[in-house]
């Protein structure tokens, strides 16, 4: 299962989880998983079919440039980021 480190902006709706080890080959199956242990996360994370504007994802250290589709591998280590803006 792959290791998901979750940021302080999603931790209202995991309870004050830091972090979860879910199943999932794709960004898009360990949010799914993630749901189904924290009712409500996935909403918070995706916009339809694409990651929300809020949350980077990070697959072990590089930046989820596959969106959803980004390959997850069973040890991996998933990072869900706020987005920072700014100019």
């Amino acid at each position: 299962m792959a290791a998901v480190t979750i940021p302080l902006l999603f931790r209202d709706v995991t309870g004050g989880d830091q972090r979860a080890e879910v199943a999932g080959a794709t960004v898009a199956e360990i949010i799914a998983s993630l749901d189904e242990v924290y009712p409500g996360i996935a909403a918070r994370i995706r916009q339809g079919d694409r990651l929300a504007p809020i949350v980077t994802v990070t697959v072990d250290g590089k930046i989820a440039a596959g969106g959803l589709a980004t390959p997850v591998g069973p040890k991996s280590e998933v990072c869900l980021l706020p987005s920072f803006g700014g100019g």
